[in-house]
């Protein structure tokens, strides 16, 4: 029997054992490998996800061990390239990453993306805008902001709201300059 991490409570469900055992296995395999035949990128374990079942891995803790993983995998990455392309290259492209998430975040309340037909439940547009205003003040302004507070964001459902997608993606970015630039 694995114990590789908690189990969720009695009856209750967490994540599918068996997958998080192989992830983990393929990601061990992945980060003591040559880097530069990466088989796996910190992206590929942001976008990881497992089935769940009763008394499973507690989410809560696969969740913080993934977000341990992916931080190493980014910082393996972003050194790396910075011995190939060096610390102005490297920074450059963040900046214009982050340019392009300012470019969104600066669209006028309630217009910053595309909106989900009112049968249909988006995030909260209240909710994001508000988060949008700390990502922009984070960004022009070096507004106190971690990781963690990005990752873990949470919005309301709302029909007619935002759509998930699109909002998943520019924190997904957030993530990404955010590491960058550790």
């Amino acid at each position: 029997m694995s114990t590789t991490f908690p189990r969720a409570g009695r009856g209750k469900p967490g994540y599918n054992v068996d997958q998080v055992e192989a992830f983990l296995a393929e990601a061990r395999v992945a980060y003591d490998s040559d880097p530069t035949t990466a088989t796996m990128v910190a992206d590929d374990i942001r976008r990881t996800a497992f089935s769940m079942q009763k008394g499973g891995y507690s989410t809560q803790h696969v969740d913080a061990a993934l977000e341990r993983l992916e931080d190493a995998f980014a910082a393996r990455e972003r050194d790396r390239a910075l011995q190939g392309a060096g610390n102005e290259e490297w920074y450059r492209e963040a900046r214009q990453t982050a340019q392009v998430i300012l470019n969104r975040l600066d669209r006028e309340k309630g217009h910053r993306f595309q909106r989900t037909s009112i049968l249909t439940e988006g995030y909260s547009v209240a909710d994001v805008d508000k988060f949008a205003a700390k990502l922009t003040r984070y960004f022009q302004d070096g507004y106190a902001l971690t990781v963690d507070d990005v990752r873990t964001a949470v919005f309301r459902p709302q029909r007619g709201g935002y759509r998930e997608a699109q909002v998943d993606i520019v924190l997904d970015s957030v993530v990404d300059v955010m590491l960058a630039v550790r």
